[in-house]
């Protein structure tokens, strides 16, 4: 069942941010909740089945409250200032979660040889 399973999603990368996309059907935005915690995006959506006239439920395969979690890079700025979420039409949910400028790698210098003859 759904329940038991992760949400999928997938991790892109721009020059200043990243994008995670979850899959996200049949959810409105008052059901998602979004949190950062240690340079991971967390999602918990709930969903509602329909009902169908002159059927009853026999097995709840699809699941009504799915969760899933995403680890971003280090240099991810990871806390909702900066964030947004974008529930779309076809049924994802896209977090954008900005690149901190502050974390960005070092360029490595190696010492002058002549330096080191002195």
């Amino acid at each position: 069942m759904q329940e038991r399973r992760p949400l999928s999603y997938d991790l892109l990368e721009s020059d200043d941010a990243y994008l995670v996309v979850f899959d996200a059907p049949g959810v409105r935005g008052e059901d998602v909740q979004v949190k950062f915690l240690d340079h991971t995006v967390e999602v918990r959506l709930e969903r509602f089945r329909d009902f169908y006239d002159g059927f009853e439920l026999m097995f709840p395969g699809r699941g009504v409250t799915l969760s899933g979690s995403a680890d971003l890079p280090r240099d991810a700025d990871v806390t909702p200032h900066g964030a947004n979420a974008t529930l779309t039409r076809n049924g994802t949910l896209e977090v954008e979660i900005p690149k901190d400028e502050r974390a960005k790698e070092l360029d490595v210098v190696e010492e002058d040889d002549v330096e080191n003859d002195s």
